[in-house]
């Protein structure tokens, strides 16, 4: 499901929405109408953080003739949570996704929890929900027969209906390996940032991105109800959209894709995340006699002000 990457709502082109939106950083910005009211009630001490779920979410990579390219879906212009933005397949985390059978492969799970920050099994869970998420939204899977391969072709009516049962939660990850006879290749996997939705938000994400390259013999397919559309899009083409208001997108893809233009292949990307600094990025709001601050630490592109009783600049 890719709704789960952290919110900070600065984007392009909205059309038709209900927020209000200046211009402002490259972009544009927009302002849901309820952060004001609920930024005071944190601050006042009347909101109480609702506690962040756990997600991934994945940056899948290809190699292309002028470049590389990232995979995209913009998600339906009808959702409730950044409808008509362009993200990255990602989900929140299954609870059983810390199933002590799920077959592994790669950095130890001990490995994987000294880099996410987290304990084992937690670690576990959300390396399962990337890779689950990447193969249930773009149907693409990172697990092999052996320690040493990946799986090919992943189309066909018995691999959809497998597909289907993750999406519906009536077959678990690590039931889904078993019967394939696979195991989760963890080390086609690179983290590359963290990041956690605002406080004062009523649906939270502690959501970690990780990159990957689409293995040889697979391909990518609209697999998502939640999507209209996908595609494959060399990061700067899609940062030189965004800063045209032409492609509307939420901080931590914008931020991300800033950075993916660094690299001049997938190759040179996968390389640099083990040197990725994992500390999360969360908002931090300030209260003035002018009105609100909002400043994602690093990131300056994204400050927003609010006026009181005015509009956002």
């Amino acid at each position: 499901m890719a709704n789960a990457q952290a919110d900070g709502r600065a984007g392009g082109r909205t059309g038709d929405r209900s927020e209000s939106r200046t211009g402002g950083p490259a972009g544009g910005q927009w302002c849901p109408p309820e952060w004001p009211e609920r930024i005071r009630a944190l601050a006042d001490g009347t909101l109480v953080p609702v506690t962040p779920k756990r997600a991934a979410t994945v940056m899948l990579l290809k190699d292309a003739d002028d470049g590389y390219a990232v995979h995209m879906l913009r998600r339906r212009a009808s959702m409730a949570f950044a409808g008509g933005a362009y993200a990255y397949p990602g989900g929140g985390v299954d609870p059983r996704d810390d199933d002590l059978h799920v077959r592994w492969a790669g950095p130890t799970r001990a490995w994987w929890a000294d880099r996410l920050g987290v304990d084992d099994m937690a670690a576990q869970a959300i390396v399962c929900a990337a890779v689950r998420e990447t193969y249930e939204e773009a149907g693409v899977l990172l697990a092999g027969p052996t320690p040493d391969s990946v799986t090919g072709d992943t189309t066909g009516p018995d691999w959809e209906a497998d597909r289907v049962a993750l999406v519906a939660r009536d077959l678990s990850f690590a039931e889904f390996l078993d019967r394939r006879g696979l195991v989760l290749r963890s080390d086609l996997l690179g983290v590359w940032t963290r990041w956690i939705t605002p406080e004062f938000e009523s649906r939270r994400y502690d959501t970690w991105f990780f990159v990957a390259a689409l293995p040889e013999g697979q391909r990518t397919r609209n697999a998502s109800t939640e999507a209209d559309r996908t595609v494959w899009i060399a990061p700067r083409e899609a940062v030189a959209a965004y800063d045209r208001s032409e492609l509307l997108m939420m901080p931590p893809t914008i931020a991300t894709l800033r950075q993916l233009t660094a690299y001049t292949t997938a190759a040179q990307a996968l390389d640099a995340a083990p040197a990725r600094d994992l500390t999360p990025v969360l908002v931090t709001t300030r209260l003035d006699e002018d009105g609100i601050v909002l400043s994602w630490p690093g990131y300056d592109e994204f400050t927003l002000h609010i006026p009181n009783g005015g509009a956002t600049t």
